[in-house]
Parts: C-alpha cells; sequence; structure tokens
C-alpha cells in the first residue's frame, strides 16, 4: 500500500499523451504547503529550463505516475526561485504533479540535507545517496525526487526531498 514499507505501490498513472520535447512545460508542479506552483519541463539545462523559473525533469529519469524515480530540479534563489524554501518541507507534506492525463500525488517521507553535488544516486530509479549511505530507499517504488542547490546563494551541495506516490486521479 502507498505509504507503507512494502514494495507494492498504486497501479500506474495514464500513459502520457506523447513524449516530452526538450526544454518545453508539460506539466504542473504544486506544493501546497510553500504555496509554490511551477511548471515542470523537460531536461535540465539552465538556459532551456531552469533561468525561465521552470523545474526541469532529469531526462531518464521516471515520467509521472510511473514506476521508478520522477526526479525534478529547480533553482533557489534567482530565476523565479521554484525550490527557494524547499528545506522548509516535512514528512507528509504533499508533492502534487499534474499532466494533461492526470493528477499524481507523492507524500514526503525522507529529505537529505545536503549531499554532493555530483551524487548521481538520489536520481537513481532507487534513490539512494551514493555519498551518504544511510540516505534513501532500498526497494523499487514509485517515487519523486526534488533537488536544489543548498547553502542558500551557492551551488556547492544539493539539498534533496524524496516522496512516495500515494494518489493518482485522471483529468
Amino acid at each position: 500500500a502507498p505509504g507503507s514499507s512494502e514494495p507494492s505501490a498504486p497501479a500506474p498513472g495514464p500513459a502520457p499523451s506523447a513524449r516530452p520535447r526538450p526544454d518545453r512545460p508539460y506539466a504542473v508542479l504544486r506544493l501546497p504547503s510553500l504555496r509554490v506552483t511551477a511548471p515542470i519541463a523537460e531536461g535540465i539545462s539552465k538556459h532551456g529550463v531552469l533561468d525561465k523559473g521552470y523545474v526541469g525533469h532529469y531526462a531518464g529519469t521516471a515520467q509521472p505516475g510511473r514506476a521508478g524515480n520522477l526526479a525534478l530540479a529547480g533553482h533557489r534563489n534567482t530565476h523565479g526561485e521554484p525550490f527557494r524554501h524547499l528545506d522548509r518541507l516535512r514528512a507528509g507534506d504533499r508533492i502534487v504533479v499534474e499532466t494533461r492525463e492526470a493528477v499524481f500525488t507523492y507524500l514526503v517521507d525522507k529529505i537529505l540535507p545536503e549531499t554532493s553535488a555530483r551524487d548521481g544516486g538520489v536520481i537513481a530509479p532507487v534513490p539512494r545517496s551514493a555519498v551518504r549511505t544511510a540516505y534513501g530507499y532500498g526497494e523499487r517504488g514509485y517515487y519523486v525526487t526534488l533537488t536544489t542547490c543548498t547553502p542558500e546563494f551557492t551551488s556547492r551541495y544539493r539539498l534533496v526531498v524524496w516522496g512516495r506516490l500515494a494518489s493518482t486521479r485522471p483529468r
């Protein structure tokens, strides 16, 4: 069941109608507890995505509502700063991703306050820090990962917020 330690998860969400085009918004991210609403675009390029105030989808990671890890990046400072207060998210907070097909609600359950900017394990299909081994998951599932720079006004480290899919509602 969603939110439990069992590896079973909600049924997959509806398949996207088309593969997202690079640098183009195709979904909306809502972080209700932070009062954030931001478009999600394919890719994480600074010029094409992040500097436009979009949240970027890491290419090769899961799409919303699909098995694996939906990994997203956003600026903490400047360019709309959608992840300005990402450090204020807490366990149980909702991460909502809306596509043309469905609304996917994930619940925050793990936070990695700081890791190396090169810690690619945090966006792996089964997300787990390759640097701070006590952080992450041990089984396949339906995850979302939010990443941003930390401390504020630097890009030295990454702050990582993880959640699990709790519900899917077709549009």
